[in-house]
């Protein structure tokens, strides 16, 4: 029954085209942080980020302590791309 997806001819998968100055897009990271107390940033992170598909749970950084007492910070980074004229 496994059988019954694998392929009978294995085509190789042609490259990607390569990319043109014109079409090249700049990226830049973007830094999101989420300060606040351990169990408001991680109920941010598990019941509101992820559940709106803005990111994984995992992709944010562990929890770090801000040197206030009770308030630490989690951060993500994303990559945005901008095209270019």
């Amino acid at each position: 029954m496994s059988q019954e997806f694998v392929p009978n001819n294995l085509e190789k998968v042609p490259p990607a085209p390569s990319a043109t100055p014109e079409s090249t897009a700049s990226r830049e990271p973007v830094k999101i942080s989420i300060i606040g107390s351990r169990r408001g940033v991680k109920s941010i992170i598990h019941t509101l980020l992820y559940r709106l598909q803005f990111a994984e749970v995992t992709a944010w950084s562990p929890l770090q302590p801000t040197g206030k007492p009770g308030e630490f910070v989690s951060m993500l980074i994303r990559q945005i791309s901008f095209r270019s004229e």
